[in-house]
Order: C-alpha cells, then structure tokens, then sequence
C-alpha cells in the first residue's frame, strides 16, 4: 500500500498532464458530436427524401465501423491524399464524427418520443414546420436525451485512451511513459484506472444535477 502511493503521488504530475489532453479530446469531441448530432439527428427524423438518406448513410457507416479503423484513417490514410493532420486534430476529428453519429440517434430517438399532436398544434396556430421544430419539439427532446449524453461522455472519455495509438500524450499514454521507466506497471496503471473512475463520477453526478434541475413536472 505504501508502494503504491509513493508511485501515484510521484506519477500524479505526469498523469495529471495527461488528463488535460484527455478532457480536451472528450470536451471538444462531445460539443462538435452535438451540433453535427442535432443536424443529423433532424435531418433522419424531418428531412426530405436526399437528407434523410444522406444522414442515414452517415449514422450507419460511422456506427458500423471501429473508432479505432476511423482514427486510422484520420491519421495515416489521409496524407496519401495529401491531408496531413496532427494527432490530436486526427483524434478530436475522428471521435466527434464517431460520437456526431451515436448523439444523432440518441436525439432522433428523443424526437420521437415526443408526441407528435404537439407538431400539429404549432401548425395550426402558425409556426412554420422549421420554428415548430425548434421551439416545440426540440426543447423537450434534448431534456429527454440527457440521460444518453451521460453515457456518451462516459465512453467518449474512454475511449480517448486509444489516441496514444497515433501519438497524444492523454492519460492513457503518461501512464504508458511513467511505467516503462519506473516498471510499476501495475501501480501505475492502478493510479491510471482510479483516475478514470474517479473522472466518470464526477461527470455522472454532475449530469444527475443537471437532469434534475431541467426535469419537466409530470415527466
């Protein structure tokens, strides 16, 4: 036990710098994930025949395929066609289009949800379709998806530990450098894990709060 905690504490700084390039990747992921998520996720659930199809087709190549192929791509396919990019551009790109695609459906699903005579009510006293949308329908749906935006930022920090694969110097990867010199893989690697945990219930009571502070009465 004293092992360990001189290991975490000597480790801490370099872990913690590591953190900061985590919660950028996961923060910068889950924002530009939103708003192509709230277009997608619009575009699936009112589009005309092209957008729906072309949203669709998104939604279903980006779930269908690993976020590890898409960050690949990103990284070394991409300067063969003469686009270069740096790992952590290449990181957020690919896990904001990874996360755009789950965050569209978790909306399409919260549209849906919706009841649909709300629709024909601001119609009929004369919302365009387009105010009605944005108005009446989404304020309820993005209430009703904050349980899923949960979870997506829980997997999005996660998930960014794969970008020390293409060379960002996140959490995962810090633990990765300090345990290959003081070879405390397990110590270290402990002191990574309770770090992440400690990140989720952090983000998950913060979430909890949020909901209950929005939550519609009767709902």
């Amino acid at each position: 036990m004293i092992n360990f905690i001189n290991v975490f504490v000597n480790a801490f700084p370099f872990l913690m710098n590591g953190l900061v390039f985590t919660m950028e990747l996961a923060l910068s992921s889950i924002a530009i994930g939103f708003v192509i998520g709230i277009i997608v996720g619009i575009s699936r659930s009112y589009g005309k025949r092209f957008s729906y199809t072309l949203s669709t087709i998104f939604v279903e190549v980006i779930r269908g395929t690993p976020l590890l192929v898409q960050l690949f791509i990103f990284y070394f396919a991409f300067p063969q066609i003469g686009i270069s990019l740096s790992p952590i551009t290449a990181s957020i790109i690919s896990f904001s289009i990874n996360s755009g695609a789950y965050q569209a459906e978790y909306i399409r699903g919260a549209i849906q949800s919706v009841d649909t005579g709300q629709m024909k009510a601001a119609l009929s006293i004369g919302m365009t379709k387009w105010q009605a949308i944005m108005r009446i329908v989404m304020p309820q749906a993005l209430i009703k998806v904050i349980p899923s935006w949960t979870n997506e930022f829980v997997y999005l920090i996660k998930y960014t530990s794969v970008a020390y694969l293409v060379g960002v110097p996140e959490l995962m990867a810090e633990g990765e450098f300090v345990a290959s010199r003081n070879f405390e893989f397990m110590n270290v690697f402990l002191s990574v894990a309770i770090i992440y945990l400690a990140i989720v219930m952090i983000i998950t009571w913060g979430f909890s709060r949020i909901e209950k502070m929005v939550r519609m009465p009767g709902v």
